[in-house]
């Protein structure tokens, strides 16, 4: 280990391996590390025993479960819409061929005690009973908008300009109510919470628009929502990396300790992992390695359901269930995740349902997700549990120690792409331009 690289990298979560294998196919020399002797770091995968191992004090799951090699459990599940960031990152690295993808079935979002569809069309918006009937011509008018809007064709802008007038303007400009707003920001755009409705909505009406095309992609392939999953679970992402990282002569190792983070002049030049020390122009890692560098920004409970059934008037053996702030009185979204033998996670008979949402009150955690576990339906086996979300205090540029975010609760990964360019940014200088490599 003791000669120079152009970058080390530090754990081995999703962001870090994103940039890992973007790295790498650009030519970068890069040392990838981990502390574990596993893949993931905060994101890992486990096993049925490993779960139990982890949050039940070592004891044996029961019996009635099946075999444990069956399980192949995310602690952080997050879905992939088929038009956004790490897609583009999987074909531009070619980690694609690596991975087998199975659909999820149906995309939701939790209305008035009840689930409904999310449109993403005008004709499905018309459709579309928790669309009102006031609502109906509006939400469709403003969905042709953005299918038509032109950034060079001021004639498509309808006297809005996306880059200044905040979506709060937009939405009044279609006569949208908040029901209409609620499942467009949140089901649609994904947003945490209604800040952006205060943001130029360039943002937001870029997000919506890749929805409502992942969506059109997904109904031309005969599948019924945008989103997809790797099959065996996310586990397999950062294994692909490595192989990835392999064919481009990097390295990585596991199971190796992180000694010191070494420092010249307050600039980073190396890691020393027991009396071996690598060199290298820039370090890349997750909060965890660098305690005094970030500062923590709130917490996020996590809930995992063991079900034998699915989730109850979803209708589907995987889901996507999103409960917006004003549903449930809260200020954040709650996110509900169902998976199942479709996507080769679990045995027959058993679905994951994974909650997550950001903390809020000091109160037990099964109290801010009260209407998620009700959601769910009967629960045989419970596991809750509460994590810290750190962010950097610096951004990189001039000690050359760039660390990406602790992972959000949203159930999707927009998030962590939004992660990974703004880093890219600023590790590069460039801005993240991803191109099928296959094309010229």
């Amino acid at each position: 280990m003791d000669e120079e690289y152009d970058v080390i990298i530090l754990g081995t979560g999703l962001t870090e391996c994103m940039l890992s294998g973007i790295l790498a196919v650009e030519g970068k020399k890069v040392l990838h590390m981990d502390r574990n002797d596993f893949y993931g770091g905060e994101s890992a995968s486990v096993n049925l025993a490993q779960l139990y191992e982890r949050f039940r004090n070592g004891a044996k799951p029961p019996a009635q479960f099946g075999r444990e090699r069956d399980y192949y459990i995310d602690l952080i599940p997050k879905f992939l819409m088929t038009g956004e960031g790490l897609v583009k990152v999987l074909v531009y690295t070619n980690v694609m061929r690596y991975l087998t993808f199975g659909s999820i079935a149906t995309s939701m979002v939790y209305n008035g005690g009840k689930i409904y569809k999310v449109p993403s069309t005008p004709t499905e918006a018309l459709m579309s009973s928790l669309v009102g009937i006031l609502q109906k011509n509006k939400a469709r008018s403003f969905f042709s908008y953005l299918q038509e809007w032109r950034e060079n064709d001021a004639a498509t802008h309808q006297g809005l300009d996306l880059n200044r007038n905040t979506m709060s303007e937009v939405y009044a400009h279609f006569g949208l109510n908040e029901d209409t707003q609620e499942f467009i920001g949140h089901a649609m755009a994904l947003h945490l919470d209604d800040k952006y409705k205060t943001q130029p909505a360039r943002a937001t009406c870029d997000r919506i628009i890749m929805y409502a095309n992942s969506a059109a992609r997904a109904m031309e392939d005969k599948r019924n929502s945008p989103y997809i999953y790797p099959h065996y679970g996310l586990g397999d992402l950062p294994q692909a990396f490595a192989r990835l990282s392999a064919v481009y002569a990097g390295t990585f190792m596991l199971d190796t300790p992180v000694d010191e983070i070494i420092s010249d002049q307050g600039v980073f030049v190396g890691v020393r992992s027991g009396e071996q020390t690598a060199r290298a122009k820039q370090v890349i890692g997750d909060p965890s390695y660098f305690p005094d560098r970030v500062r923590k920004t709130g917490r996020v409970i996590r809930a995992l359901c063991i079900l034998r059934q699915p989730i109850p008037k979803a209708d589907a053996q995987s889901a996507q269930i999103i409960l917006p702030q004003r549903q449930t009185g809260r200020e954040h979204d709650i996110y509900v995740t169902c998976l199942s033998k479709a996507q080769e996670v679990c045995p027959d008979g058993v679905y994951l349902a994974s909650i997550s949402t950001i903390a809020e009150t000091n109160n037990a955690p099964e109290s801010e997700i009260g209407a998620a576990l009700k959601l769910v339906g009967d629960i045989v086996e419970k596991f809750v549990w509460v994590s810290d979300v750190f962010e950097p205090t610096g951004d990189g540029t001039k000690d050359n120690v760039f660390i990406s975010r602790s992972y959000d609760a949203t159930s999707h990964f927009e998030t962590v792409y939004d992660d990974v360019k703004d880093m890219y940014r600023r590790i590069t200088g460039n801005e993240l331009v991803l191109k099928n490599r296959n094309e010229n």
